[in-house]
């Protein structure tokens, strides 16, 4: 039996949220300004480019682009238990057109900063492994084009992807968190120090 949606929750600093996909289980603590997210067994996003396996059942809380330039942070903690386990800031148009930042566990069981981009088909590259139990991850737009950063201070940031997605023109395109566990049992995702801002770097290649 799918379980119920809870109520999106309302995250000072961020507009209206809404699901995509049912968690396992949900969790606001205001005053913390965390978010957790539990994602069930055998969920992911991913159409993949060599085979027939193509899933978009994760489930993630997600809200309307902001108009003009944004970037959207928060630290990631993870409770890893199988691979490819991950929270996740992600971009969505369609089922056939979104992009993942994520904190992922490799399939050597070791957290990893990892990026898909799916315009039909996703692709799949590993940035860095991080000897951390948490990172932070940052998802921006400037013009056209979107960017991905992690930093593991939350202050000198490192660049990770930049792209573009290719959903139709008049699609609204959605950003926000998500969990997965495509080879586990559930997956637990924990956001903190969640921060939206009209303000983007102008070398989207810095550390900055």
């Amino acid at each position: 039996m799918t379980p119920q949606a809870p109520p999106p929750p309302a995250i000072a600093g961020l507009p209206p949220l809404a699901w995509q996909h049912t968690p396992v289980a949900a969790d606001h603590h205001a005053g913390r300004q965390a978010l957790s997210l539990t994602a069930g067994a055998g969920t992911d996003w991913f159409v993949d480019p060599v085979g027939e396996y193509r899933t978009h059942n994760a489930p993630a809380l997600l809200f309307d682009c902001p108009d003009g330039e944004f970037a959207l942070s928060a630290r990631v903690t993870v409770d890893f238990a199988a691979a490819f386990d991950a929270g996740v800031l992600c971009l969505r148009i369609d089922e056939e057109h979104w992009a993942k930042l994520c904190f992922e566990y490799s399939p050597q069981r070791r957290p990893m900063v990892v990026t898909v981009v799916t315009n039909g088909t996703s692709d799949d590259a590993n940035a860095v492994t991080v000897e951390a139990s948490s990172v932070h991850l940052r998802v921006l737009r400037k013009g056209s084009a979107y960017a991905f950063h992690y930093s593991l201070d939350g202050s000198t940031w490192q660049f990770a992807r930049l792209f573009r997605l290719t959903g139709a023109a008049d699609a609204p395109t959605r950003v926000g968190f998500l969990a997965q566990s495509p080879t586990g049992g559930r997956c637990t995702a924990t956001f903190e120090q969640i921060s939206l801002v009209d303000v983007v770097p102008d070398d989207l290649r810095g550390g900055r």
